[in-house]
């Protein structure tokens, strides 16, 4: 039996997923357990369709494991806090990478609400990720990241790491029975790889492809070394979060409720990077499936709207800074939670983190006094959980720095149309930003001109009573950084490009012999991204299609029949970087094609 969340708008019945990690080769073994019969299970094994580490095949030379321990009360559990250890000084490395680990040993085989998870070092947040969706038997996955930009963090001694393990349910609702054994190491890989000492996962042998071995070193790509604006690992991470016993991030219950944190930089700052984390709960767990307040008026319905547009503001002083749309993350159990065993939804086991350029703003914020950095959600409803990492560069003396900046423009349209319950809801937003910045420091004089642009177009419809509800809703991001030095001479020129396609169809029928109600349902889902610097002759292109079909019949918040399929293509072009693709196609529960290839198709 599968629990389902639901989202309920007169009788529809709407759930939300999330995504996993593929199994790299140190994952933890396929045990089993015992059932009363004294068979032999084997465990489910949980994972995302995403780009492998080209770590996942090679020994480390070192790793520090800081965290067992067994979550049994997620409803309202406290933060567990461990002493950090960095790598020992004799442990030649250059990459490093977060191994989550997490095994679901519940003794019950359903569970309320979705598990939401974060790790961080001393406040600093390095994953945000969620927990799968319950299984009859033991289940278990695996997340891997690489972390090597937070290298100012992880190198140092008298830290603490905490991690917090929540299931965010609603008021009536209780968790038992739950019991995730979660462990969590710190990875650190050398370039040396001896091809003769180090035996290679057969699964994934064809990714190694696309990473060349030269006189036994492996050549590291831009998969691990992380592009703009982390060229290289920042000098100095303060992390804006709040301690608590729950986690640091903030939890913002509506549009008004704004959280800030005072900083003070260092005058020899010469680039800043916010990075944001965001994950959305409760009442805007499907934020871009929510109708208009007129239309929850006019019906009487006892439910929360406020329209289908969300997005996170970034202040600095009380001045509007950056803006972000959030990717739709899918959570464990939504729409329909057939979908996603074993493959999750895109981006559920690691949340994906927005980077908002303030370098802009090192002007006002270099005077050695604090400043106020502050987080809202645009017609937020509760709950949303936010949090951020300032990543700082620091010159060897003090920066002089001159900057024309333009605060983010917005345009947005609706358009409403409804009758009883049904109708047609359409929302269009456009943002744009632009900044010059010419920054003076013992690296000579640089010149930096920063665009940004911004599109969100969202079309919901109801219909036969509302007893119907779709989506077609598309986000489209567009970033541009040329760099010039005091001659004018380009140093770079970086075009980013982001467009994340949403189609989602739910509709209730009429009951099933069983008592339940029949609700079909389909997800398809795209992640487009590019990079390319044409000075460095730079292009790297992902993308991923997600596309699920099914029914599934409720009772109460029960799933207790269905069927799912989800396919899903993965590819991604480095050029000579190598590539990688791969497809999985899922049928009621069960991998009928797994393939992965690194031929590079042109």
């Amino acid at each position: 039996m599968n629990t389902v969340n639901l989202l309920i708008f007169v009788p529809l019945f709407f759930t939300i997923t999330v995504q996993s990690i593929p199994k790299p080769s140190l994952s933890p073994p396929h045990s089993v357990k015992q059932n009363d019969t004294n068979e032999t299970i084997p465990l489910q094994q949980f994972f995302e369709v995403t780009l492998p580490l080209p770590t996942d095949v090679i020994t480390p030379s070192c790793s520090v494991t800081l965290l067992n321990h067994t979550f049994t009360n997620t409803t309202n559990s406290s933060s567990v806090t461990v002493n950090y250890i960095p790598p020992p000084e004799t442990c030649k490395w250059s990459v490093a990478v977060l191994d989550f680990q997490v095994k679901d040993n519940s003794t019950q085989d359903n569970s309320n609400g979705n598990g939401i998870a974060g790790v961080w070092i001393d406040g600093v947040e390095v994953l945000r990720t969620s927990t799968a969706q319950p299984t009859e038997n033991v289940s278990f996955w695996n997340v891997r990241k690489d972390v090597t930009k937070y290298y100012s963090i992880i190198t140092q001694h008298n830290l603490t790491l905490s991690v917090v393990l929540q299931h965010l349910i609603n008021k009536n609702d209780n968790v038992s029975g739950v019991n995730y054994n979660v462990s969590v190491s710190f990875l650190f890989y050398d370039k040396i790889l001896s091809s003769r000492s180090h035996s290679l996962n057969r699964k994934l042998l064809p990714i190694i492809k696309s990473f060349e071995l030269e006189d036994d070193k492996l050549v590291f790509d831009g998969v691990l070394k992380s592009s703009y604006p982390y060229d290289t690992h920042a000098d100095s991470i303060i992390p804006i979060s709040k301690p608590s016993n729950d986690g640091f991030w903030f939890k913002i219950h509506d549009e008004y409720d704004i959280r800030t944190k005072n900083v003070r930089i260092c005058p020899k700052t010469y680039k800043a990077v916010l990075e944001l984390f965001v994950s959305f709960h409760g009442d805007d767990e499907f934020w871009y499936m929510n109708p208009p307040d007129s239309y929850i008026k006019a019906n009487g319905l006892p439910i929360t709207g406020k329209g289908s547009y969300r997005e996170v503001l970034v202040t600095i002083d009380g001045k509007l800074a950056g803006t972000v749309i959030p990717f739709p993350v899918i959570y464990p159990g939504g729409i329909n939670p057939l979908f996603w065993k074993p493959v999750v939804s895109i981006g559920a086991f690691d949340l994906p983190s927005y980077d908002i350029d303030i370098t802009p703003y090192l002007g006002l914020l270099t005077d050695n006094r604090n400043h106020s950095i502050g987080f809202q959600v645009t017609d937020g409803v509760s709950f949303w959980l936010v949090d951020a990492n300032l990543h700082l560069w620091m010159d060897d003396s003090n920066v002089q720095e001159i900057v024309e900046y333009e605060p983010p423009s917005m345009e947005i349209e609706t358009d409403y149309e409804f009758e009883g319950l049904d109708g047609t809801f359409e929302t269009e937003v456009e943002r744009s930003m632009s900044s010059t910045r010419l920054v003076q420091s013992s690296k000579g004089i640089i010149k930096t001109k920063v665009t940004e642009e911004i599109k969100f177009k969202n079309k919901l419809k109801f219909k036969d009573d509302g007893t119907r509800k779709e989506l077609e809703q598309k986000i489209k991001t567009k970033t541009k950084v040329k760099v010039t030095d005091n001659k004018g001479h380009s140093i770079g020129e970086t075009v980013i490009e982001k467009t994340y396609p949403l189609t989602i169809t739910v509709a209730s029928g009429r009951g099933s012999p069983s008592g339940g109600l029949r609700v079909n349902t389909t997800v398809v889902q795209g992640r487009s991204e590019s990079f390319s610097d044409e000075v460095a002759s730079i292009s790297r292109v992902l993308n991923h299609d997600l596309n699920c079909t099914g029914w599934m019949v409720v009772k109460g918040n029960s799933v207790i029949s269905g069927f799912a399929e989800n396919h899903q293509n993965y590819s991604y072009n480095g050029g000579e970087g190598g590539c990688y693709s791969r497809t999985v196609d899922v049928v009621e529960g069960d991998v009928v094609v797994d393939e992965m290839a690194s031929n590079c198709v042109k």
